[in-house]
């Protein structure tokens, strides 16, 4: 029999517990466990090098954490630390929030954020220590009363929606009173409660009132619109006066096309001037001017102005010669370039507006540098003048080539879809007014001149002379069926500038205008409409309330929740007006719930915007041209064009003249349209060849993307949301935190430039 091993059943004490130590990772200990062996020998049998081995790998593990969460944290830092530096790298175009012009808002925002923090850690160990927590909840009324009886004296004559704190919430006793910092909390609650609550209940309640009314009016303009549409109601083109006489035979002898019109026909064809206002617009021009040219009207009837403002040498010999090209293909068409800029595009449209030809001419149609209108634009607008001569202005929609792009761009197609869809249609309709799109849109040149012509004082001219069109008399119209195709902005700061325009400017012409509104002789319910309507409730209240209510007095409110915000306000109404908005645009409904958020979101953009135009801070009269990527109808259009233009048949009126002498002039032509490329082609490689002889500087990758930026406004406003969304934890507001959880995520996507596409 073998002797029995020296552990095996044997009576002596053991003095360990043998391990097996698995070079693994993680690191693990096994323990092999002797047969009989009690597990109190095994608790006592560990000595202390046992103990130094499992002390030692578990603080490699602890050790292996922290050096993990630390190089995290690390490159977070250092990625922040690139982020900003290239943003500051990338700012080229002067800011109004980096040239100081904006700051009072992001110091405000950063004071706020700090004194939230500042709160956030004193209600956190006022909840670890349960200063403001009851043992047990009041069972009933009574027990309520008898709690109520505890209050301070100086808390018992406030109103009894002050005194009966939320759930989970009461102010301790003075005998409960322990140490310093609990004296500081408990004096914090008698303030908030004494001078805070009741001030952010005014003021909640005030902003409620203007979310229920702005609320009404959208409520009020889609049950418009949808009449509208249930009755097949918009404007139609008034048959000629003598539909009911024998037509007369038209004269073979008369080419539309070519621009010999037939006056004795039933065609409509006065004569019509198109300006092209543009400015460093190298991306969109070719196919702008290139669509403009291609209008179906009388050659002899038509005249087009191409108004460039642009400093850049290479940008205007470009365009001009885009317009020589098509000037030498029988268009007529100018090319004019002013030396300064003096009040931006109105100042542009004024200076051409006083030529001496353009007296010959009784309509003006507009075309920003971005927009395609289709050949039968003109045939579409026109004719709505013949048998109105008060009507001024034919305003046609907007389409978007790229609104599938990217999220902002799908965004920016959900609001600007309601605006034409809802508000330009049901204005139109029932009030002949509506606010002048700058663009897509033919005006009488009789109104423009009683209206006092485009004046420089905003940088809103389409809307003021919209507004002082419609004091005169003037009726408007609006086309809901007629679209020109034009590009939306890619990129965050590109919209960001825009929007910061468009709302500043109406605050800035709502100053200027109300005397003269309150002189006009129009009727009162016009002069009404005008002022609270069209200027306050959709151009100053929306902004306000908006950021006010979402943005401020939200996130106050889970640190004083004696003036919490109902859930209705917060949750159902939003949601119902996003509903509304996104109805003219029913393929955008996936994107319901970010289209509030982003809302939200540029309600700092607006607000700020407003505020500079109402106080005519420095910011409200900066005109920054919005980007373009040069985006096309579709690619098919993109050959059709090359085509188009490799093939370009001879002008119509050198073709059947096959005399000598016509022969010649179409040979003079094509030497000069080639000398003028060739002038291009050499223009572009002496810049080529100067741009090689320049000193050697460091420079960037050229395929690189333009760096993101930083924008500072909607990162505090982030972090203040992330803050109180942290705070609404300790109350347990399960909606209230969902809420300021993904506005705060959304503030912080769009601070640190994540959505949209880039454009250098």
């Amino acid at each position: 029999m073998a002797p029995p091993s020296s552990w095996w059943g044997s009576d002596q004490e053991q003095h360990g517990t043998p391990v097996v130590v698995k070079m693994d990772n993680p690191y693990s200990l096994v323990e092999i466990d002797g047969p009989g062996m009690p597990p109190s020998d095994k608790a006592r049998g560990k000595n202390a090098k046992q103990f130094t081995w499992v002390l030692l790998l578990r603080a490699h593990r602890a050790v292996g954490c922290v050096a993990w969460l630390a190089g995290g944290f690390w490159g977070v830092l250092g990625a922040v630390n690139r982020r900003v530096r290239r943003s500051r790298d990338a700012d080229e175009e002067p800011d109004a929030e980096a040239s100081g012009r904006g700051r009072v808002m992001l110091r405000f925002l950063r004071a706020f954020l700090l004194l939230s923090l500042a709160m956030l850690a004193l209600e956190t160990v006022a909840h670890l220590k349960g200063w403001q927590f009851p043992q047990h909840l009041p069972g009933n009324l009574q027990e309520l009363e008898e709690q109520l009886q505890h209050l301070p004296e100086h808390l018992r004559h406030l109103p009894e929606n002050l005194r009966q704190l939320p759930d989970h919430l009461r102010v301790p006793e003075r005998q409960e009173i322990q140490g310093w910092l609990h004296r500081a909390y408990v004096a914090w609650l008698e303030f908030r409660v004494d001078y805070i609550a009741w001030a952010i209940q005014k003021l909640s309640c005030f902003c409620i009132l203007l979310f229920m009314v702005q609320s009404v009016d959208r409520i009020v303009q889609c049950l418009a619109c949808f009449w509208i549409k249930i009755r097949g109601i918009k404007p139609r083109i008034p048959p000629p006066a003598s539909a009911g006489k024998k037509k007369k035979p038209r004269r073979k002898s008369a080419d539309v096309e070519n621009g010999e019109a037939d006056d004795d026909a039933d065609g409509y064809f006065p004569m019509v001037l198109i300006q092209m206002p543009m400015c460093n617009e190298k991306e969109v021009y070719e196919t702008s001017i290139s669509h403009v040219c291609q209008m179906d009207w009388p050659r002899d009837r038509l005249l087009i102005q191409v108004l460039d403002d642009s400093d850049d040498e290479v940008c205007q010999m470009l365009i001009r010669a885009e317009v020589t090209k098509w000037s030498q293909r029988g268009v007529n068409i100018i090319y004019r370039h002013r030396l300064s800029r003096t009040g931006y595009k109105a100042g542009n449209l004024k200076s051409a507006m006083a030529c001496d030809y353009v007296k010959d001419y009784e309509f003006v149609a507009i075309f920003d540098a971005d927009f395609q209108p289709n050949p039968d634009f003109l045939k579409l607008t026109v004719p709505h003048f013949k048998e109105d001569p008060e009507l001024g202005l034919v305003q046609a929609r907007w389409s978007f080539v790229n609104k599938d792009e990217n999220l902002l761009t799908r965004l920016q197609n959900i609001n600007l879809c309601f605006h034409f869809e809802v508000e330009q249609q049901v204005n139109g309709v029932y009030l002949n007014f509506f606010g002048f799109n700058g663009t897509a849109g033919v005006w009488r040149i009789k109104a423009l001149e009683d209206s006092g012509g485009w004046m420089e004082r905003t940088t809103v001219e389409d809307m003021d002379i919209a507004v002082r069109a419609h004091l005169n008399g003037w009726k408007f119209i609006f086309l809901n069926d007629v679209k020109v195709l034009c590009e939306l902005p890619e990129s965050y700061q590109a919209y960001r500038k825009q929007q910061h325009r468009w709302h500043s400017g109406p605050m800035q012409l709502f100053r200027l205008c109300i005397p003269a509104i309150i002189r006009s002789k129009i009727p009162f319910w016009k002069k009404a409409n005008l002022v609270m309507l069209f200027f306050l409730l959709r151009k100053l209240v929306l902004p306000f309330y908006s950021f006010t209510l979402f943005c401020v007095i939200l996130p106050l409110t889970m640190f004083v929740p004696e003036a919490e915000l109902p859930i209705w306000v917060i949750c159902y109404i939003p949601v119902l007006m996003s509903l509304l908005n996104i109805m003219p645009a029913p393929k955008s409904f996936p994107f319901i719930i970010p289209y509030l958020l982003f809302e939200n979101t540029m309600s700092v953009t607006k607000f700020n915007a407003m505020v500079s135009g109402l106080f005519q801070l420095g910011s409200s009269y900066e005109w920054i041209v919005t980007k373009k990527a040069g985006r096309t109808s579709s690619a098919n259009d993109i050959l059709a064009m090359a085509e188009a233009d490799a093939h370009a048949p001879l002008p119509a009126k050198l073709a059947r003249r096959v005399s000598e002498g016509g022969l010649e002039e179409w040979s003079r032509l094509r030497e000069q349209e080639a000398a003028e490329w060739a002038n291009k082609e050499d223009a572009a490689a002496s810049l080529a060849a100067a741009a090689a002889a320049a000193p050697a500087t460091p420079k960037k990758s050229s395929k690189a993307k333009k760096p993101n930026r930083i924008f500072k406004k909607e990162l505090a406003l982030a972090c203040l949301l992330l803050t109180a969304a942290t705070r609404s934890l300790l109350s347990k507001q399960g909606l209230h935190f969902y809420f300021l959880l993904f506005q705060g995520v959304t503030f912080l996507a769009v601070g640190l430039d994540l959505i949209g596409e880039q454009v250098s």
